[in-house]
């Protein structure tokens, strides 16, 4: 791996930064700024209720779509950047440096790749460009409350009645469900089938009757993801199915983003540990006596912004394999599972720089350190080593795949 630009790289993160200084709305810069910036925030701003978010979501979805790079892993065909691999993680490297959110949501990073790959000709067309232009937004509904990272034991059952799927069941953590358009989701539709096998992948509106999106609110009283209902929901079974019926679960094997370095999580990370130093040196003294008078703490920090160098070289190696034509197996568990259990270890050393002061809650309460940001993460990494595939889980994969260990 190399880790310098070639000319070419050099150049095109040249034309990245200048679109962002360019045309980065100025609310994405103010909330940069902050010690927190939230969860999806271009996919919430674009229903808000404020006017000036939803200007904010429309101005930077056109900025990308103008340089096609909405979905810059895309093929250029379907309305991509047909970026190189290189060239998305510079991309990807060059907005998390200053902030700058994503557009497109799931259906960007998880559904439009999959119908690239799986999805008929009238399903790309019929998607895919309403995902470039902002139109649609997309939830994921494959997780249940008995099927997490057993996911191949999912019971939401699709019954097919004539033309249409008849669907009951319930998903749980269905991110932006609520301000989503429509949702792919894993049923069940063949129950006599092994539990890897009679899963079929639909697609349909999320508005569909019978569907009932309520609110999942967190331990920092956030809400950004949901539990989704569906009773006797009809969908017509042309147009719905990606791949084939009762082969699903293969379909979904499918769902990744193309890009999977995750460098963007170790980019937050170093902005993270940027703006705690910068606390020390700047703000109203409590980090800075804390700090100054215990060695023990100032080491605390240097190892997780070494910890979060490493993260980075995660990042790198997975990247080069992807380069190289190579796809990442148990790489990318190692990545996620030290990435999940890098962002709790950071909010622990937040909290415990401002001692007793880390405790505040309310961030407009004078006094609060860093708008009481380190309570918050503390509290919202918690479940980082479960969704996405739970620290065990990955350890069995690191274990089996990469060190050649026997399954116990």
């Amino acid at each position: 791996m190399d880790w310098n630009d070639s000319p070419t790289e050099a150049a095109f993160r040249r034309e990245v930064r200048a679109l962002i200084e360019e045309r980065l709305p100025e609310r994405y810069r103010a909330l940069a700024a902050l010690p927190h910036e939230g969860e999806r925030v271009w996919e919430f701003d674009r229903k808000a209720d404020e006017p000036e978010r939803r200007e904010a979501a429309v101005q930077w979805a056109n900025a990308l779509a103008e340089r096609h790079w909405v979905a810059p892993g895309w093929p250029q065909e379907y309305g991509g950047g047909g970026l190189s691999q290189i060239e998305q993680f510079v991309f990807n490297q060059e907005l998390a440096s200053v902030g700058a959110p994503a557009v497109g949501g799931s259906g960007m990073k998880m559904l439009g790749p999959t119908l690239i790959l799986n999805g008929t000709e009238e399903q790309k067309q019929e998607h895919l460009p309403k995902v470039l232009s902002g139109e649609m937004t997309w939830a994921q509904g494959f997780s249940e409350p008995g099927s997490g990272s057993d996911l191949a034991s999912l019971q939401t059952r699709a019954t097919r009645d004539g033309d249409d799927y008849v669907i009951n069941g319930q998903k749980i953590w269905t991110s932006g469900a609520h301000t989503a358009d429509r949702i792919f989701a894993l049923v069940r539709t063949d129950p006599e089938a092994p539990k890897h096998r009679g899963i079929t992948f639909l697609i349909f509106d999320i508005k569909s009757p019978g569907v009932t999106v309520s609110p999942l609110v967190d331990m920092t009283w956030s809400h950004y993801f949901n539990e989704t209902f569906f009773e006797d929901v009809r969908v017509p079974v042309a147009g719905s199915v990606v791949g084939e019926e009762n082969r699903g679960w293969y379909v979904s094997m499918t769902l990744l983003d193309f890009e999977r370095s995750n460098i963007s999580g170790a980019v937050q990370m170093r902005r993270t540990l940027g703006k705690l130093v910068d606390e020390w040196k700047t703000g109203d003294g409590r980090a800075t006596m804390r700090l100054d008078r215990d060695p023990t703490l100032r080491g605390e920090i240097a190892d997780r912004y070494i910890e979060s160098e490493v993260q980075f070289q995660f990042a790198f190696r997975i990247i080069s394999m992807q380069n190289a034509g190579v796809v990442p197996n148990y790489e990318a568990s190692i990545g996620k599972l030290y990435s999940s259990e890098l962002a709790q270890r950071v909010s622990q050393t937040g909290v415990k720089t401002f001692g007793l002061y880390g405790n505040l809650w309310d961030e407009e309460r004078p006094g609060t350190p860093m708008y009481s940001s380190f309570a918050r993460s503390y509290l919202r990494s918690v479940p980082a080593t479960i969704r996405g595939g739970t620290s065990e889980i990955q350890r069995n994969i690191i274990a089996t795949r990469g060190l050649g260990l026997p399954r116990g």
